[in-house]
């Protein structure tokens, strides 16, 4: 009788990447995933915010209850930085720090060879992601990743290349290239940069869209800029992080740029391609951060127009610099912020949007939005777009006009 198994993923793509790759090694050993009663559980955990860490925990005692006979294997970040308390949590038997993740499913069969830790689907997405880097060795003051990850370190382009090809083999039409910080890439040796890796999966025949996850705007240099413009197959939009548009409190997170260098980022792009569009990252309230220093986020927010804001307020983590700072702003000013924060960042998605009705979007289906009774998906330069046509499905891609704008996206017709 078949063994079952359970996984459960916290945060960031890179962590969703390695899921997928315990999810292809265990199918490879013969396991069948289950809802209850599975034999064998995986939990990768986040810790990049207080938040992450309370449900990582509850993600732990959930899968217990799930699967009460269960042996659970505890890795990722928050496995890094409280394996002690972890271990106690019922049903924990194992913890996996992130130098072995790869090595994981050793622990569950040490006594056989085991198939190789990559990657040639993506169960429940349309779009892929593969990751190319881990670590980081920036140390922004807020951040523990680098001591949870450890440093940046590169995977070899000729085998991102192939992991590519094999997912395009499996019918992905889009692949996005995740990392830790995906900027630092370099082949594993210092033989490729980022933009090798974009022109090298460019080239691939089957791919239909290949997107960049999050990078840092003093990373966007010339030969990236080039290679994202003139690929035939790389999307016009890209999450480029902004964190804050204040300058001052830039340097106190130990950011590598200014204010206005992130506004330069994007503006050579969009001077590039008229259409390419940004997301971002910004955090709310954290340590000295006065109203002026919020507006001046604001201002940036109006002047970009992002597609989307991923939004966290200031959350202290142990080790890292800024928890030792004077100057916390409080609960109710950082809840104030993240109200006003968020309600420009919906002002600002629904204004883009706008200028983007009438025009020809091409948008790859991801999924059957009941609520809305249509098809949903994104288009290249990641605005979210609805289709009512009962003739679609997951996975098509579909060239289609915008004609109604909606606080939850464009509608379009074929």
């Amino acid at each position: 009788m078949a063994k079952k198994y359970a996984v459960a993923t916290l945060g960031c793509r890179t962590n969703q990447y390695e899921t997928a790759a315990y999810i292809q090694q265990f199918e490879s050993l013969g396991y069948q995933k289950v809802e209850q009663g599975a034999d064998v559980c995986v939990v990768n955990t986040c810790t990049v915010t207080e938040s992450a860490d309370s449900s990582s925990r509850h993600q732990i005692r959930l899968l217990h209850k799930k699967h009460p006979g269960a042996e659970i294997i505890v890795t990722g970040c928050l496995a890094e930085k409280a394996q002690d308390e972890l271990i106690k949590l019922p049903g924990v038997a194992h913890i996996v720090p992130n130098a072995q993740k790869e090595n994981l499913m050793s622990v569950i069969h040490p006594e056989i060879p085991l198939p190789e830790f990559k990657i040639n689907h993506f169960e429940g997405h349309t779009r892929a992601f593969v990751k190319v880097q881990d670590g980081c060795n920036s140390f922004c003051t807020y951040c523990i990743i680098p001591y949870v990850r450890g440093r940046s370190r590169s995977r070899k382009l000729a085998d991102i290349v192939q992991e590519v090809e094999g997912l395009i083999a499996n019918g992905y039409k889009e692949i996005v290239l995740t990392g830790i910080n995906i900027g630092d890439f370099d082949g594993g040796d210092g033989s490729a940069r980022l933009s090798d890796l974009v022109k090298a999966c460019d080239k691939l025949e089957g791919l239909k869209r290949l997107r960049l996850s999050s990078i840092d705007p003093d990373e966007v240099d010339e030969d990236l800029k080039e290679a994202l413009i003139s690929g035939k197959t790389t999307a016009k939009s890209m999450h480029i992080v902004l964190q804050s548009g204040s300058n001052a409190i830039l340097k106190k997170m130990n950011r590598k740029y200014t204010k206005q260098d992130f506004l330069n980022s994007c503006q050579r792009l969009i001077e590039a391609h008229p259409d390419f569009c940004f997301t971002t990252d910004i955090i709310v309230g954290f340590p000295g951060e006065t109203d002026a220093d919020f507006q001046e986020t604001l201002q940036v927010m109006s002047k970009i127009k992002f597609a989307k804001v991923h939004m966290f307020p200031y959350s202290p983590r142990e080790r890292t610099r800024a928890f030792l700072y004077p100057h916390k702003v409080s609960t109710e000013v950082m809840n104030q912020r993240k109200q006003i924060l968020l309600r420009q960042a919906e002002k600002d998605a629904f204004d883009l949007q706008q200028s983007y009705l009438g025009k020809t979007l091409s948008v790859l289906i991801e999924k059957y939005d009941e609520q809305q009774e249509a098809f949903f998906g994104h288009s290249d330069n990641f605005l979210p777009v609805f289709i009512k046509d009962p003739g679609l499905k997951s996975n098509d891609l579909v060239t289609c006009q915008a004609y109604l704008n909606t606080p939850l996206g464009l509608f379009a017709k074929l």
